[in-house]
């Protein structure tokens, strides 16, 4: 996130009205809803996550428990559980 000084970017107009309700305080304002891109798909967490999910489900359907599975990915059986009962997409 960038700071940006208002007065360099806002017109003159546009500065003093949003002025009457934030004055002196900081703002952030959020991109717009189209120009968001989601969490993790620029540096390719959301990526890697969704392969080791897939993994999990896999290897459960394959005949693992879900002790096994506790210990080879380092999660709780609740966070087991739900990740290999989930209904997919």
């Amino acid at each position: 996130m960038k700071y940006v000084k208002a007065d360099m970017v806002l017109p003159e107009q546009l500065l003093r009205e949003v002025q009457k309700y934030m004055n002196g305080v900081m703002m952030y304002v959020p991109k717009a809803e189209g120009d968001r891109i989601g969490w993790g798909v620029k540096s390719g967490g959301r990526q890697r996550l969704e392969q080791r999910i897939g993994e999990m489900r896999e290897l459960f359907s394959q005949g693992a428990t879900i002790e096994q599975l506790t210990e080879r990915f380092y999660l709780s059986c609740d966070t087991i559980k739900k990740i290999v009962y989930a209904k997919t997409k």
